[in-house]
């Protein structure tokens, strides 16, 4: 067996392997759905505009139950809270003691909400492996919906933990959500996905 015929098989074997690791973080997004059904993790977040002059930075924490709660919790540079209770999604801003909610069918649809708390994977989204970069291995969620706010999202696991979320919306703005100290399957207090406007507030309901 000649050198070109080793190489030639060499770089089918490399590429059939990195089929197959593509193939496999598909699979551990679609476990990731069957298997966590609750987790609390540390985050932080880059937004960069359109153009990609402008970034802005946030961190927080993140904690979801399945089905369709989670808590959204930025703590830097301002506190926000973005709280799900299954049937409403409330937005509160602490600085302005503002309040606003819509229903949980109107908020979620196709968003990355749904993709990390959600249980409707398949059928809100169009899966695809994505070449590994930054240590990480991707998957592409492209949302089924044409009239929705995200052109992509994007899922990055180390190993099989969760690790990162990237996000394109609609008018070309990217954030990029970097997840740390994930606890997958641990028991969270149910008071967490609940919110009450606190006295005074200003509440907006949709």
């Amino acid at each position: 067996m000649n050198h070109t015929v080793l190489k030639t098989l060499a770089a089918a074997g490399l590429l059939m392997a990195a089929m197959a690791a593509r193939a496999d973080a598909v699979d551990t997004l679609r476990e990731f759905v069957r298997d966590v059904k609750s987790g609390k993790a540390a985050f932080s977040q880059v937004v960069t505009s359109p153009d990609g002059k402008k970034k802005k930075t946030s961190s927080g924490d993140f904690e979801f139950q399945r089905p369709n709660r989670f808590r959204f919790a930025y703590m830097k540079p301002f506190e926000q809270a973005i709280v799900a209770d299954g049937q409403k999604v409330w937005i509160y801003d602490n600085d302005l003691n503002q309040a606003s909610s819509r229903k949980m069918s109107d908020a979620i649809g196709a968003t990355p909400a749904a993709l990390l708390a959600g249980g409707s994977l398949e059928k809100d989204f169009s899966l695809k492996a994505q070449a590994d970069r930054d240590g990480l291995s991707w998957v592409q969620a492209l949302p089924k919906a044409k009239d929705g706010q995200f052109q992509s999202i994007q899922i990055g696991f180390r190993g099989k933990q969760l690790a990162a979320v990237e996000i394109v919306d609609s008018f070309g703005q990217r954030s990029a959500l970097a997840f740390s100290d994930l606890q997958a399957n641990v028991t969270i207090d149910p008071e967490r996905f609940r919110f009450t406007p606190p006295p005074g507030a200003d509440v907006l309901e949709q």
